[in-house]
């Protein structure tokens, strides 16, 4: 049945000079703008639980992907490092650049919003730089108080071939290709008579998500990834920090939040199970929880996995579709077909609506938590079976620990 409109969310196009986009929302999917959010847990949990990087907290597993991984993923994932290197350093050290001329002493929003549209992001919003998702690992790192949020967009034709090696290369592209417009980015404002610091997405300084949220850039899907309004999840995102004036953009009501419950397309395709159709409170914030030890394994024996991202309408047609047909008709585009719901997955074939693939109890079976409390997992196991070890294998083990504890931690994907 049609459904009435509530309001029409005006956005720019997806491309510098294109015309904005108008995304009518119906009136049963109007929630609240952004995410239902509880600050007073958010700022408990910031204080009580700081939040640590996946790269430090799942360190175990970082390792081993290199020995489960295909070949030819492998050797491209290698490539992309090498290549990606040099702009992962860059934006480490960016926030201790000087600006190279005098502070121009006006708000300098647009400006900033021209250029970031003239250089190729696709969304550009501005917000608080939120210190409560901040990583443990960075909270000295992160300089400046205002967050230029940005997203580069995925190549859509190599998107729709997940799980595909082709897809993972489409994924490390728009990292390649994002990463010195950041720079360049980073060196007008500066021009400006500012700082500007860049927070690369290999090398995370915090949860991105809330505030890309709250600078109204999209909400958060039923599949745990930020939807955007010109290209749903295929949003690489990234934030520059900067002292300079700006004005905040607001977070928005897309009706993403009701939607995707009654959608939950992802939940149902989801080759490993890792999402579950119930919406929970964590840490403040009404969201799905994805379940890491059912998801990273098909991530990584399976080209990158992404079949939640594959199988979302608003990735795979764009927010104004999915929500015109939803007016219209009251029901999810593409739903129930195989162009939005069919995938094929490694050897075990294809998969269309309604069918999923089967997997023994060894597929999940992969290190958990970080590299030393596995080994002190492995050795309790050990200790299980054969007793105490010998002096010479306590010794081999203590200074395994010592060298990982040596190693010290980083929040780089490229090491």
């Amino acid at each position: 049945m049609p459904r009435t409109v509530n309001h029409v969310v005006k956005r720019p196009g997806r491309r510098h000079g294109n015309p904005d986009v108008q995304i009518p929302v119906a009136e049963d999917l109007v929630s609240t703008p952004g995410i239902p959010r509880r600050e007073a847990e958010i700022s408990f949990y910031s204080r009580a639980e700081p939040l640590e990087s996946q790269d430090i907290t799942k360190s175990a597993d970082r390792r081993w992907i290199w020995d489960v991984f295909a070949r030819d993923v492998r050797e491209h994932r290698q490539e992309h490092q090498e290549r990606n290197r040099p702009f992962v350093d860059a934006a480490a050290a960016s926030g201790e650049i000087e600006p190279t001329a005098p502070p121009v002493d006006r708000d300098v929003t647009e400006e900033i919003r021209t250029k970031a549209s003239e250089l190729g992001f696709g969304e550009i919003g501005f917000t608080r730089y939120d210190r409560r998702y901040v990583f443990a690992a960075k909270k000295r790192w992160a300089k400046f108080d205002h967050a230029i949020c940005l997203a580069w967009e995925q190549a859509y034709g190599p998107t729709q071939t997940l799980p595909s090696l082709e897809s993972e290369r489409a994924h490390f592209d728009a990292y390649e290709e994002s990463g010195p417009v950041a720079l360049e980015l980073a060196d007008y404002i500066r021009s400006l008579g500012y700082h500007a610091q860049i927070h690369s997405p290999q090398d995370n300084s915090a949860l991105y998500h809330p505030m890309f949220v709250a600078a109204g850039l999209g909400q958060m899907g039923h599949n745990g990834q930020l939807l955007a309004p010109n290209f749903g999840s295929r949003a690489r995102l990234m934030i520059i920090t900067t002292d300079a004036p700006v004005t905040y953009d607001e977070p928005v009501d897309y009706g993403i939040h009701r939607f995707c419950q009654q959608c939950q397309v992802c939940v149902d395709r989801c080759p490993g199970r890792a999402l579950s159709k119930e919406k929970v409170w964590y840490r403040g914030v009404e969201k799905t929880k994805l379940n890491y030890d059912r998801c990273r394994p098909m991530v990584v024996r399976y080209d990158g996995c992404a079949v939640c991202m594959k199988v979302c309408p608003i990735q795979r047609y764009g927010m104004k579709p999915v929500m015109e047909h939803y007016v219209e008709t009251g029901g999810v585009l593409g739903k129930g077909t195989d162009n939005l719901e069919g995938y094929s997955i490694g050897d075990k074939g294809y998969f269309g609506p309604g069918e999923l693939p089967r997997f023994d109890r060894e597929t999940f079976d992969f290190p958990r938590g970080t590299r030393e409390d596995w080994l002190f997992t492995q050795f309790k196991e050990r200790l299980g079976r054969e007793g105490v070890p010998s002096e010479q294998d306590l010794v081999e083990f203590a200074t395994e620990v010592k060298e990982i504890l040596d190693e010290g931690v980083t929040t780089r994907t490229d090491e």
